[in-house]
């Protein structure tokens, strides 16, 4: 069953060591486990449906709870202290693009708001019901989730945009593919989810972000059917896919998704590598980036999550025994983690493999081999378990992210993490703080910042803290030079920073595109544009 206040299955959890606990502790004190509110208290606070009743539309209070809020840090902090506020009216489950179309007209019709529902997974408040008067239906894209046509000779599948990452992957393995599409989110995002929020893929450095995936489909909007086919290129005006990708729900419901897909890999293979520092590990992997090797990953850990990872790992003496050894070959206190991945036929990945352990080991790197890499792999999907461990010790744990080009990345680094630092000085307050490059461009890179603290104890205590937090570090993005959102989308909670990136007349491009498709502004109105 799935947890309806946290992340993932209720019958997976997250083991914190000891050594875990008391880093944590010596570096942001002592959390205190606060006091959660039950499903049944949260229900109650659930109002009467304000639909008009529909064969297709659930009104119950769980399904309608279930369905009100995502898994960003407000929205947790909603659901464990009950304080839900507004939650759909309704939430329907069509099963084609006729159903979705159908429940568009009863919108209509109801004067009421629709937000589209694919996996619940949204950081950034694309859930959220915007707070007036209008009633607000949920589509739930669950059920349009089969393969509806799959073509090896040009290899593209196309599916139903509600299917998740592992009944997609399962569908296509059958047949010998992969989409190869691996966000965190990966066991309960979903193929249209990632269309309409620019996802990307721990491995997009073979398969490609989404938008290198996303090859056509098929978009219910309230002005019509937007039907795009799918071509190897076309110089044929406005590529339509990109008014689908990132639109986060604002012109209509993606119903269906063709995407480009590739043989199941002969080989794969994931090998740590140490660098004596910060300096030497970013020229390190910019140089691999940059002689674009055939790998698949490339995800770099600054010194502190280097240390936090090592920590979090537990095998005290096996992580003793390494931490020795790589002190011996220069790679001491301020040593970062560097995971290289590699996929495809045998060939290529040893190619992969020698020419970028080569290229680290102009700057100082220890290869480590392929243990640590093949246990990131086996708990790539676990770590974000993490989160409900340490609610339950009282800690939050938020991140935040975006792309730079590589002048700019260090500074970026330091910028994010030295403006947390401050947001939570003001409450008197310490942050453990840390960062990963987690994809890698010739032209830059993407900064994945983590944030964990302790709680508050209270909703308003703790809301006041994120906000703090999550205006520091998106100011300090802006500032920066750096995109508001690398892989996340925009939603509610990047929206104040869009100008930055825009710009006026982008904006009001972005705005009349959502008024061609939606006129009467009834789809998923407050996410991706600011308030005019």
């Amino acid at each position: 069953m799935r947890r309806w206040n946290g992340w993932g299955d209720e019958s997976i959890d997250f083991a914190l060591n000891e050594e875990m606990l008391a880093f944590l502790h010596a570096r942001v004190g002592e959390g205190k486990p606060p006091v959660d509110a039950t499903l049944a208290q949260a229900c109650q606070s659930v109002p009467a449906s304000r639909l008009a009743p529909h064969r297709q539309i659930d009104c119950t209070p769980e399904v309608r709870l279930r369905h009100a809020l995502g898994q960003s840090l407000p929205d947790w902090l909603k659901l464990r202290y009950g304080k839900i506020g507004r939650v759909p009216d309704g939430v329907a489950f069509p099963e084609s693009s006729e159903q979705v179309r159908e429940m568009l007209e009863h919108a209509r019709r109801s004067n009421a708001v629709v937000i589209p529902y694919g996996g619940g997974t949204s950081v950034v408040g694309h859930l959220t019901a915007p707070d007036d008067d209008a009633p607000v239906l949920s589509i739930d894209l669950s059920r349009l989730s089969r393969l509806i046509d799959f073509d090896p000779q040009a290899q593209l599948a196309t599916f139903g945009a509600g299917v998740a990452g592992p009944d997609l992957e399962a569908q296509l393995r059958a047949h010998g593919y992969t989409l190869g599409h691996f966000p965190q989110s990966f066991d309960y995002s979903t193929l249209g989810g990632w269309v309409v929020t620019r996802s990307s893929g721990q491995q997009s450095l073979r398969y490609g972000r989404i938008e290198q995936l996303f090859a056509g489909g098929k978009v219910e909007t309230p002005s019509g059917t937007l039907t795009i086919p799918a071509f190897p290129a076309s110089a044929a005006g406005t590529d339509l896919r990109e008014i689908v990708l990132g639109s986060e729900g604002r012109i209509g419901i993606l119903t269906e998704a063709t995407v480009r897909i590739s043989p199941i890999p002969q080989r794969e293979a994931f090998h740590a590598v140490f660098l004596p520092n910060w300096a030497q590990a970013e020229a390190a992997v910019r140089s691999i980036a940059q002689a674009k090797l055939p790998l698949s990953m490339l995800r770099l850990s600054n010194p502190v999550e280097t240390l936090t990872t090592l920590t979090m790992a537990g095998h005290r003496t096996m992580i003793g025994l390494l931490e020795s050894y790589l002190r011996l070959r220069g790679c001491a206190d301020q040593k970062c983690m560097l995971l290289l991945g590699a996929s495809g036929d045998r060939a290529t990945v040893t190619h992969a493999l020698k020419q970028a352990l080569r290229s680290a080991s102009r700057h100082h790197g220890v290869h480590a081999g392929s243990a640590i890499g093949n246990k990131w792999k086996q708990n790539r999907f676990r770590n974000v378990y993490l989160r409900n461990a340490l609610w339950q010790r009282g800690y939050a744990v938020d991140t935040v992210e975006t792309a730079v080009d590589w002048p700019r990345v260090g500074g970026m680094m330091q910028s994010v993490e030295q403006a947390a630092r401050n947001a939570f000085a003001a409450f008197g307050e310490r942050v453990h703080t840390y960062t990963h490059l987690s994809h890698m461009y010739a032209q830059g890179a993407s900064v994945y910042t983590t944030f964990a603290y302790r709680l508050a104890g209270s909703y308003e205590g703790d809301l006041e803290r994120w906000q703090a937090l999550k205006g520091a570090v998106c100011e300090a993005i802006v500032a920066n030079g750096g995109t508001i959102s690398h892989q996340h989308g925009v939603g509610v909670d990047h929206a104040p920073y869009l100008h930055a990136e825009k710009g006026a007349l982008g904006l009001s491009a972005m705005r009349e595109l959502c008024r061609h498709f939606d006129p009467s502004g009834m789809m998923n109105p407050g996410k991706l544009l600011p308030a005019s």
